[in-house]
């Protein structure tokens, strides 16, 4: 059934520009194609729950709303020395093989995880937890032990449709179904082209991924705030701060953080649909100097920016900067002008 879902996933392009999924299919449909001497998985969780509402964040306008996961340290970094700790430890207590795994292979986590009673994947696709509702960060160490079974989870979802209905671009083919294409998290993360239009409105000021159907989940009311100092990161920088960003900057700014796995110009990307939403014409000083970006993605939505704040100016500066212009895609930005 996994295999078959994946499969369906892959065939409909719900994955995008991610090719890593459809290049290693193979070994995805089950651990022993990764690795043929597991005999069991050992699924952890760890909770990054945000000690704040996330969906609260999306009226302060002269902000960019990061994801929750992501206003800490890496959480690959962090994670992945308690569990080469704790494998450490089970190789010496057994003398088992093992391997270890922080959303750095071909495996699905998400179904293990489900597999393994830490939760269900609920209509969003995600992991929900009794306890901990939606905010899990998952880990994997599969061994060549035959351990005892953990019983799976039930499905507690019933005719809740709450994160289906959140989703500002409708993600959600079906429940249970993520269109990636659509998804912001994906469009602010995974993308590396520009934004399609009809995604830049929705986007309001997400930056860099979205919460919003994990955050609605009714589950969440018995979450807690994470505990790890590590996960309690940086506040939401003002738009008109994280404009300002080079490459220097932005990596200074963001060196231990999962965002810097993007870069500068995919984020400044993001930064400037967030101010082409803000309706903060102060930021048109900011926009305006982007128009000469060495990047072609960041000018291409610098334009667009602009147009939002000021489209009278935008046309008067189209004439000066389209002649310059060599690349199809910020020519086509010009032309969206009118």
């Amino acid at each position: 059934d996994l295999s078959e879902r994946l499969a369906e996933f892959l065939a409909k392009g719900f994955h995008g520009d991610m090719g890593w999924m459809q290049a290693h299919v193979e070994r995805r449909t089950h651990p022993n194609a990764l690795w043929t001497d597991a005999r069991s998985a050992i699924v952890l969780g760890i909770n990054y729950g945000p000690d704040y509402d996330p969906l609260a964040q999306l009226d302060v306008h002269d902000k960019g709303i990061i994801s929750a996961y992501a206003r800490g340290v890496d959480y690959h970094d962090l994670i992945k020395k308690r569990l080469k700790k704790l494998g450490g430890w089970l190789a010496d207590q057994t003398g088992c093989a093992l391997k270890v795994f922080v959303d750095t292979a071909p495996l699905m986590e998400k179904p293990l995880g489900a597999k393994a009673g830490l939760g269900w994947q609920g209509k969003h696709t995600n992991l929900v937890s009794r306890k901990f509702g939606s905010w899990l960060f998952l880990s994997v160490i599969l061994c060549d032990l035959e351990l005892d079974v953990t019983p799976a989870e039930n499905d507690h979802c019933g005719n809740c449709s709450a994160c289906l209905d959140i989703c500002p671009t409708m993600a959600f083919p079906a429940p249970y179904q993520l269109d990636a294409r659509r998804c912001i998290s994906y469009l602010t993360i995974e993308h590396k082209s520009q934004i399609d239009l009809e995604f830049r409105k929705p986007m309001g000021n997400r930056i860099y991924g979205c919460d919003d159907c994990l955050a609605v989940c009714p589950w969440n009311k018995f979450a807690v705030p994470t505990s790890e100092p590590g996960f309690t990161g940086q506040p939401d920088g003002s738009l008109a701060t994280l404009l300002a960003l080079d490459d220097t900057g932005f990596r200074a700014r963001f060196a231990r953080s999962p965002v810097k796995r993007i870069g500068r110009d995919r984020f400044v990307r993001n930064v400037l649909v967030a101010a082409g939403n803000s309706a903060d014409c102060n930021l048109i000083p900011a926009i305006e100097s982007l128009l000469t970006d060495l990047s072609a993605l960041v000018r291409g939505m610098s334009i667009w920016a602009m147009s939002q704040l000021d489209i009278e100016k935008a046309l008067l500066l189209r004439t000066q900067y389209q002649s310059r212009e060599v690349d199809t895609g910020v020519l086509i930005e010009w032309d969206r002008l009118g």
